[in-house]
Parts: structure tokens; C-alpha cells; sequence
């Protein structure tokens, strides 16, 4: 009857919807929401609550941020206005006989949205209360009693509506979020309802019967119609994939590893985190390790991710043999005393300009293991173990073999975020060549060495510090923003806390 499910889901819709519902071991990636959270989520659910119960149709499609506390009423009474509700029939025993009555056509012409009461409960559930909606309707009526037939119409008035909702938070055995309702307690406190036209006056004196069949309808309806909206959420979950393409070469697992844990001012979720190659779904030869996430009361939510999923995807990529690149000498600034070709490099291998005089060279590098990015505290270093294999190129193009490199680097840097920007600077700690096998004979490596590492200082980190101080933009939640996010570095993850701005962006359950 009358349908306050989204009264009951000022959590589950705003939460949830915003959330890609998500089993490893360890989790390798973790989110906080906060009771700071949860109250926003409360306030803005205050504008959906009409909408999103009686009809979804009057929900905008195009994005917009939800304020809600300054909605005026004339808003929601105009959307409200197209609302009808299913007929109500019964008779009533006036002593001389049965009236039989149908009350139908009726809509809402006026409702009074008190704020809800949302919070976490127990472990694994969130508790919603609202305490004292009234709503005015209008409607039509038609009586029989023997032959006689009357019609008309009526002003109801429902007072004091109550509604106390308890919902469990799970995880089915493919990872998916679950929500299952656990308690529904309703209540209507009263019905007022006047009758006009026909021989309403004739009625009006048994109104009594008819509120209290009246009363006993609406609240025998809105727990069952409570549990509908739970359902429906819950087959949309069941529906959300768990995994997704990033691009060409890499796809990311995001799985519940448990249920979600909640105490008594968050709720933490732990999501499995793991990148693959598409093409080989090979597992990395390591294992994500436990963490914990920092309590950022301050904050609506906090994400957590370890190193384990960062080098995931490096593991990803080098499965697929995407970490590789070959040089040559067009990559080379002009201005540069050193190039790649046979005359140039003969001042660190005496022999090759005479073995190969006056040659261009083929550089081709590629990684021997995934390169290892490791956080601690502030700081981020990544390890690097590279090959480099030379040629030399005759006049026929073809590509002779010369020597092949090992090659160990050492970076580090540091990491934030600036206008919703993720930005870092790196920095060289070191690198060491050692020839791994030659065709040219055996040379030192110490001249070579220390010219590759004044190339990388002047030439290359300039370049990739110009590309990370652009800096890659957050990416966005379908239905929420992050407002004025931190990044901080701790020892084996990385937790971005933000504020969130909720944003509507479409009108049913199937585009959340």
C-alpha cells in the first residue's frame, strides 16, 4: 500500500550504489566509511526518499550534486502529485447491514519528510528509523449497500507514520555484496479522512470503521513492500560484475574477500585487488600481505591500496610481455655528445667501430622480472631488474648481435594530490650494468655505467618527472565525488582519504 521502502534505504541506495560490489586471502584493498559518511548519505537521502519509493520516473537523468535540505517543499509535493496508490475495499457493519465501499484514485498531495535516524548496527547491519511522517491524500469513493450505489470524493490524512528497518550486510560465495533484511517494525498512528458529495453525510459518522481498515491496510503493506526494494537491490547486486577490463592487456579482480565488518562508527569493506594479463591470468609469484587502515574519523571515507595490487598489474603487464622497448639513435636529443651507433659507443668498446665501423645501433631493452614497487612511510621505491641487448645494423638492415647488459635500477619518490590530481616526483638512487654475454669480446663497464646514469639525471627523469607533476586524475565513482582528498604513504599501502559529494547521474537501479 503505501510504499516507504525508500524510506528504508537512505544506506543501501546511497552506500551501496556507489560501491562496485566486490575474495582472496588478504584483502588488497580496503574501504572505510565513516558515521560522517553515513549522516551525509542520511541528509541526502532525504530528497530521494519520495522519489525513489513511489516513483522512479521523476528522477532527473541528467547529472546533478543532490541538495537536499534546500528542496523546497513545493518540489516534492509537484512530484508527488502524480502518485496513485492501489485501491482499498471493505464493507461495514452499520447494524442494518453491510455498506460494501472502494476507495481508489488515490495520490499524495502533500508530504511532510521528517529527517531519517540512520546508523551501523551490531556487526554486519545498518538500522534505519523514521519517526513521524504525515502525508495528505485525496481520492475517490463508491459505496453499495442492497441497490443503492453512491459516489464521491474524500481528504485522508495519515499521521505519525513510523518505520524502524534492520538490514544485514554479507557475501555470497562469488564475492558479491549481499543485503538481507533482518527486522521490520511499522506503525500508523492515525487516519483522518472526510468525505464529500454523494451521501457522504449518510457515511461520515462510521469513519471510525473505516480508519481502522484503513490503518490495518497501509501497515500491513509497507514491511512487505520493504522487503521488495531489498530484493530488488539484492538481485542488482547479485548482477554487478566483480571484474573489469582496465585496458588492452590488464583486467582487475574486485571481489569481497569476507563480509563487510562494522563497528561502531564504519564499515570497512576488503576487496580481493588483484590485476591479471587478460591473455595469461597468471597469478604473481607473491602473495598479498595483511594490513590495517588507519581510523580517518574526520574523513566520509578512506581507501586502502597495498603493494600487492600495484605490482599486481607491473606483474600483469611483464606476463604479457609489455615491458619492453627498443632505442635507437632517433631517440637520442641531437645535442647529445653520445649516440647509439658503433662510432660513438667506441669509446667505451674500443673494439666495436672496428669490427663494425660507422654503424647505427638497436638498443632492445625489456624486464628480466616485474619490476617491485615497495611503500614506506612518505617514501615509494621501485626495483628494477632489466635487460639490454645491442645490435649493430649493416647496410642490408640486417641486425647483428653485439653484447647483452644486466641492468639493476633503484628509484624513489614521493607521492600526493593536488586539485584532484595524483602527482609524484622520482629520483635515481642507483644503477648497475653488468655484462651478462658478449660477441665483441669483454670491455669496462664503469665508463659506460656512469654515462647511462648522467643520461637518466639530465635526460630522462627530467622528462618523467615533467609527465608525473602533470599529474593522472582520480578516477570518479559512478554516483559520488571525491571532495579535497590526502594521500598518505604508509609502510606496505598507500590510503587516499576524501569527502564525497553525491551525485545523481541516473533514474533506476540498472546504470548504478
Amino acid at each position: 500500500m503505501f510504499k516507504l521502502q525508500g524510506i528504508m534505504l537512505p544506506s543501501v541506495m546511497v552506500v551501496f550504489a556507489i560501491l562496485s560490489c566486490t575474495r582472496a586471502e588478504n584483502p588488497a584493498v580496503q574501504v572505510t566509511l565513516t558515521d560522517k559518511w553515513l549522516q551525509y548519505g542520511e541528509d541526502n537521502h532525504l530528497r530521494l526518499l519520495c522519489v525513489w519509493s513511489l516513483d522512479v520516473s521523476c528522477v532527473h537523468a541528467s547529472p546533478k550534486s543532490v541538495a537536499v535540505k534546500h528542496v523546497g517543499a513545493g518540489w516534492i509535493q509537484d512530484k508527488l502529485e502524480h502518485i496513485t496508490f492501489p485501491d482499498i475495499s471493505g464493507d461495514v457493519d452499520i447494524l442494518i447491514g453491510h455498506v460494501y465501499y472502494t476507495l481508489s484514485g488515490i495520490r499524495i498531495t502533500k508530504c511532510d519528510l521528517p529527517e531519517p535516524v540512520l546508523e551501523f548496527f551490531q556487526s554486519t547491519g545498518l538500522k534505519t528509523s523514521i519517526v513521524g511522517l504525515n502525508a495528505a491524500l485525496v481520492g475517490n469513493w463508491r459505496t453499495s449497500f442492497g441497490i443503492i450505489h453512491d459516489s464521491g470524493s474524500f481528504d485522508m490524512a495519515i499521521f505519525s507514520v513510523s518505520l524502524t528497518s534492520v538490514v544485514q550486510l554479507g557475501r555470497d560465495p562469488d564475492g558479491h555484496l549481499s543485503i538481507t533484511s533482518i527486522g521490520c517494525e511499522p506503525q500508523v498512528g492515525n487516519v483522518a479522512i472526510q468525505f464529500h458529495g454523494g451521501a457522504s453525510f449518510m457515511f461520515q459518522p462510521f469513519v471510525d470503521h473505516y480508519k481502522d481498515k484503513i490503518v490495518s491496510v497501509i501497515q500491513s503493506n509497507i514491511c512487505p513492500n520493504v522487503q521488495t526494494a531489498i530484493d530488488d537491490l539484492e538481485s542488482h547486486l547479485q548482477a554487478m560484475s566483480i571484474s573489469y577490463d582496465v585496458n588492452e592487456v590488464l583486467t582487475v579482480e574486485l571481489p569481497l574477500t569476507s563480509p563487510p565488518v562494522i563497528s561502531g562508527d564504519d564499515v570497512n569493506l576488503g576487496l580481493k585487488g588483484e590485476f591479471y594479463s587478460i591473455e595469461t591470468h597468471q597469478e604473481p609469484p607473491f602473495v598479498a600481505q595483511p594490513f590495517v587502515l588507519p581510523k580517518e574519523p574526520n574523513y566520509m571515507m578512506s581507501v586502502g591500496l597495498s603493494e600487492f595490487m600495484l605490482n599486481s598489474a607491473s606483474f600483469g603487464y611483464f606476463s604479457a610481455g609489455n615491458l619492453q622497448v627498443l632505442v635507437n639513435d632517433s631517440m637520442i636529443p641531437p645535442k647529445s655528445p653520445i649516440h647509439l651507433n658503433t662510432t660513438s659507443m667506441g669509446m667505451f668498446i674500443p673494439q666495436l667501430p672496428k669490427l663494425y665501423p660507422d654503424m647505427l645501433m638497436n638498443l632492445q631493452v625489456y624486464a628480466t622480472e616485474a619490476p617491485m614497487l615497495s611503500l614506506q612511510m612518505d617514501v615509494v621505491e621501485v626495483g628494477a631488474q632489466l635487460g639490454a641487448k645491442a645490435f649493430a645494423i649493416e647496410p642490408n638492415g640486417t641486425q647483428v648481435p653485439l653484447f647483452t647488459l644486466s641492468v639493476e635500477t633503484r628509484l624513489s619518490g614521493k607521492m600526493w594530490i593536488v586539485d584532484e590530481k595524483l602527482k609524484a616526483n622520482a629520483m635515481l638512487d642507483n644503477i648497475t650494468l653488468t655484462l651478462a654475454s658478449s660477441e665483441v669480446g669483454t670491455f669496462k663497464m664503469d665508463a659506460l655505467e656512469n654515462v647511462v646514469k648522467m643520461g637518466i639525471n639530465l635526460m630522462g627523469l627530467p622528462k618523467l618527472n615533467a609527465l608525473l607533476g602533470d599529474g593522472i586524475v582520480l578516477p570518479q565513482m559512478k554516483q559520488a565525488q571525491l571532495v579535497n582528498p590526502v594521500l598518505k604513504l604508509e609502510k606496505g599501502f598507500l590510503v587516499i582519504s576524501s569527502d564525497t559529494k553525491i551525485v545523481q547521474t541516473n533514474r533506476n537501479f540498472s546504470t548504478l
